[in-house]
């Protein structure tokens, strides 16, 4: 693990519900809250407070990777988190998906 800045690789999956946000003006509000979490997790690092990032202990990530979790919104009813893994290489972070907390 490295310190930030990070460069951010995004899974199929987390570029699809991206662009699925970019699609829609209803969603204009919540794809606001998205990138700035992903440019706190991305100059900042996990370590910010408000990411509130830790271990996913639910599920593991790709290839039995330890699965991150940090908060998009908190206290909002579903409220969304990004899911990510570090790498694959020394100073990435992998975002896997990015949703409302299951």
């Amino acid at each position: 693990m490295s310190a930030p800045p990070f460069e951010l690789v995004y899974a199929a999956e987390a570029a699809k519900v991206l662009n699925d946000l970019r699609a829609k003006q209803q969603y204009a509000s919540k794809l606001k809250k998205v990138r700035k979490a992903l440019r706190l997790l991305e100059q900042v690092g996990p370590r910010h407070p408000g990411l509130h990032s830790h271990n996913y202990q639910s599920v593991p990530g790709p290839g039995g990777a330890p699965l991150w979790e940090s908060y998009v919104e908190n206290k909002t009813p579903s409220a969304w988190r990004i899911w990510w893994i570090y790498g694959p290489r020394d100073g990435q972070l992998t975002i896997v998906t990015v949703g409302p907390h299951p």
